[in-house]
């Protein structure tokens, strides 16, 4: 059983398996069993005291100077991006390889290996569905990319590690424009093809990561340390939230909420797939210093240096 949790993990970071072996089923649309009853129903973790995802409230973020800017292997590639899945009917989740793909730097600990990407969704245009929130804003949606620590052999020992996963969010903002970007209308268009619960498709050769997060300065980001966002809520994740949002258009981010659905058969469709902000509980979320100077910032003072020789 501990094995098909590594997998489910892996697959998105779904499933959760009891300590005598029993399986706890759990979802975001019922009663019985949303994000607000995972604390009682999975203690062990999800009542933790780091717990994700959490509002950012930009006041209170403090300067880290250690945070540097990342090194990306593969974003770039294609092949690297193996398929796309309707993924327990709770996300779609794109697998990827990780001999090509993993991010370095940024204030990480070494090298982490990418191993999956997922989406967080609302209702369409009627409600937002971003996990982490700013200053009490929520974004439409909000993709998570998972990394593990390249020297942990398997996904159950870098569970055991307070910084064995490296997850990469990024707030998904709405346009008024029409099936922008190309890369985004490319991924959207497979799923009508993962409709049910399962449902795979190939889709190397076709995407890039880097062109899924065209436009966003990567330079700029909030750390801090927290928890799988999904039961079993492991308290093992190095959170990365970059601040800049990728752009997509409104019609694209409609179709993840009226095209794949909880279940192998039709309905109910998966909507506001996200859990709720979580306390902080003494935490603190960490930035890039303010102080540091930007392009537009250097050419204004070197207009004042040069004005002021004259």
């Amino acid at each position: 059983m501990k094995a098909q949790l590594v997998t489910l993990v892996v697959a998105c970071l779904f499933g959760t398996v009891l300590s005598d072996g029993s399986t706890l089923a759990w979802c975001y649309h019922l009663p019985s069993c949303n994000y607000t009853t995972w604390p009682t129903k999975i203690p062990h973790h999800c009542s933790g005291a780091r717990q994700s995802p959490v509002n950012i409230v930009t006041a209170d973020v403090q300067a880290d100077p250690s945070l540097t800017t990342f090194s990306f292997t593969g974003f770039n590639d294609s092949s690297a991006l193996l398929n796309i899945k309707n993924a327990d009917g709770k996300s779609v989740m794109v697998s990827l390889d990780d001999s090509k793909m993993s991010v370095s730097g940024g204030g990480l600990s070494g090298l982490y290996k990418s191993k999956q990407f997922h989406l967080h969704w609302g209702n369409g245009s009627s409600s937002a569905g971003s996990e982490h929130t700013v200053n009490g804003k929520r974004y439409p949606m909000e993709l998570h990319i998972v990394h593990m620590k390249s020297t942990h052999p398997s996904m159950t020992v870098a569970l055991d590690d307070p910084t064995g996963l490296a997850v990469l969010g990024f707030f998904i903002e709405a346009t008024n424009d029409s099936s922008t970007p190309e890369m985004w209308k490319n991924l959207t268009s497979f799923l009508l093809k993962i409709s049910r619960k399962g449902d795979v498709v190939d889709i190397k050769n076709q995407i890039t990561m880097d062109g899924l997060l065209k436009g966003v300065n990567r330079t700029r980001y909030y750390r801090y340390l927290g928890s799988l966002t999904t039961p079993s809520c492991d308290e093992a994740v190095v959170w990365t939230v970059f601040k800049d949002p990728i752009k997509v258009s409104q019609d694209l981010i409609n179709l993840f909420s009226t095209s794949v659905y909880i279940n192998t058969t039709a309905q109910p469709l998966i909507t506001n797939n996200f859990r709720g902000v979580q306390a902080l509980k003494g935490r603190v979320i960490k930035s890039q210093p303010s102080s540091a100077t930007t392009p537009y910032e250097a050419l204004s003072l070197t207009a004042a240096l040069l004005y002021y020789l004259l």
